[in-house]
């Protein structure tokens, strides 16, 4: 009896996420997949009597500003990192944290904490000589998953000019893989957007406390223009992701004063705790899954795959409930 194509679509789909996570190669399926999204969401508003050649050339025109937006973006934010107002003042104002902290705390742990920003910087140097080889493998490392990024999402601009194609006429292998894939795309919308959404809510509530709500209370917190973009690109993984933002402004609120980090505890705590029910109503809406399941298959993704594993989760575990749904097993 010959294989249904079907079943051998479903398998090499299953073998996909292990080997993708394996070879690291997320970050190429998540950009190839972000540019398919997009460019077939602002295709649907081309004009309807656009067909042909025309279609073709609207639809690659789309994907191309797609790709350079993304990259423009991606640029943007990692020059602004590595700017003098981003990573090395959050250093500097780490440092003062701590200095500040041996002033509060007894002296057995106070010795323990660098004294200065040249005490702190020891350690980085030390590891820097002891690690070149790794750090510069790092760097390689990163030029690759460049490369494989901008590979994706060429890909990705690719498959979205097949996408509004009849497979009418398709083998049925050809057919059953498009659905496959046409699964993982739409649980990567669902997913992904609608986590856009949650980062964005969260970002606009942090921000009116660090803006608004402290300034009126004559408190002015440093690196705003740090904090409140961390907050966003944090908050864009799931559940766990607005704890490093969280961290981080605990930790700024911290060198201001107690009181001020006790308050800005406070405050993170209630955003982290609405955010879970605001995850739980659009995520969970979106894909038919609740926080806890989603928590959970990340939780156990991540101990598999590592931190590869914690972000595909979302993602994966809403692609499988979706085939499995669509197959009427639940």
């Amino acid at each position: 009896m010959p294989t249904s194509p079907i079943f051998v679509s479903y398998l090499l789909a299953a073998l996909a996420v292990p080997l993708v996570l394996h070879f690291h190669l997320l970050p190429a399926v998540f950009a190839g997949l972000a540019v398919h999204v997009l460019t077939v969401k602002l295709a649907r508003r081309l004009p309807a009597n656009w067909g042909g050649l025309t279609h073709k050339i609207a639809l690659a025109a789309i994907a191309a500003i797609v790709i350079m937006g993304l990259i423009g973006a991606s640029l943007g934010l990692w020059s602004f990192l590595q700017g003098n107002g981003g990573m090395a003042a959050l250093l500097v104002t780490v440092a003062d944290t701590l200095e500040k902290l041996r002033h509060a705390l007894p002296a057995s742990m106070a010795d323990a904490l660098p004294a200065t920003v040249e005490e702190l910087h020891e350690p980085l140097a030390e590891m820097l000589r002891e690690h070149g080889k790794k750090i510069s493998a790092m760097g390689m490392a990163g030029i690759k998953t460049f490369a494989h990024v901008l590979l994706g999402m060429v890909v990705g601009g690719m498959t979205a000019l097949h996408h509004f194609s009849g497979i009418d006429s398709w083998p049925s292998f050809s057919a059953a893989l498009h659905a496959r894939a046409q699964g993982l795309a739409d649980a990567f919308d669902k997913v992904v957007f609608a986590q856009v959404k949650i980062s964005a809510l969260n970002t606009i509530l942090t921000a009116l406390y660090l803006l608004v709500i402290l300034p009126l209370c004559d408190i002015h917190m440093p690196l705003l223009t740090v904090l409140i973009p961390l907050t966003f690109v944090a908050g864009l993984l799931p559940v766990v992701g607005n704890l490093i933002s969280n961290a981080a402004i605990v930790l700024i609120s911290l060198g201001m004063s107690p009181g001020v980090a006790l308050a800005s505890l406070v405050f993170l705590i209630a955003i982290h705790k609405l955010e879970y029910f605001t995850n739980a109503k659009i995520v969970g809406g979106q894909v038919h899954a609740s926080a806890w399941e989603l928590l959970c298959a990340m939780l156990a993704m991540e101990a598999v795959f590592g931190i590869g594993g914690l972000v595909a989760a979302p993602v994966a575990y809403a692609w499988l409930k979706a085939e499995i749904k669509a197959k009427n097993l639940i």
